[in-house]
């Protein structure tokens, strides 16, 4: 039971993580980011393009997966589901910029998968999903800070097992949304650059 809410944040995570990264890179690698850069849409309008639909796709998943939870798992949600959505639309906004980040970094898919993965695991390990976070060691703690995992899980956990509010959520919710528009600003950014 207390497993089951984490597993929307890890499917969360790996989803738009890979389907960001793969789809960039895939444009660069048979030939049409060529085609998009030289049509007169801005750098800012490829980059929702690329985007949006992966938000959506993460927005399914999320809906698909606690849907499975409360009638399949007979794992209740205690919370909100408004702030359930709300909470995940400042999470998708950190996995969709490092995914675009690691699409300007990757030139081929198979780097873009492996550098996802790269990304992944130690995320998977550093949120508290498996192993406490109290319980690593203190520099490890501090690195935690900047995984958006970290905070989702606790988001989630609190609205499923404990029907808290954003009376008590709002750390994790302000977290993540600093985290989120820093990340994907600066991937916005570099991705501009590169298309430029």
């Amino acid at each position: 039971m207390f497993y089951v809410p984490g597993v929307i944040a890890l499917i969360g995570t790996l989803v738009t993580l890979m389907l960001t990264s793969m789809a960039v890179v895939r444009e660069r690698e048979i030939g049409t980011m060529e085609q998009l850069i030289v049509t007169p849409i801005q750098p800012v309008e490829l980059i929702i393009g690329k985007t949006l639909p992966f938000a959506l796709i993460g927005f399914f998943d999320v809906a698909l997966i606690t849907t499975v939870a409360v009638f399949w798992f007979k794992v209740p949600i205690e919370g909100s589901l408004l702030l359930l959505f709300i909470a995940t639309g400042l999470f998708l906004m950190s996995t969709l910029g490092i995914g675009l980040f690691i699409s300007t970094v990757s030139t081929t898919q198979q780097q873009a998968m492996m550098s996802t993965f790269f990304f992944y695991l130690p995320a998977v390990l550093l949120s508290g999903f498996m192993f406490p976070i109290a319980n690593m060691p203190v520099v490890v703690q501090w690195i935690t800070y900047m995984n958006p995992l970290r905070y989702f899980l606790v988001i989630i956990r609190g609205l499923f097992l404990k029907g808290v509010g954003a009376e008590i959520l709002w750390p994790q919710m302000l977290a993540l949304g600093i985290l989120g528009t820093l990340v994907l600003t600066l991937s916005s950014l570099r991705f501009s650059k590169r298309i430029e």
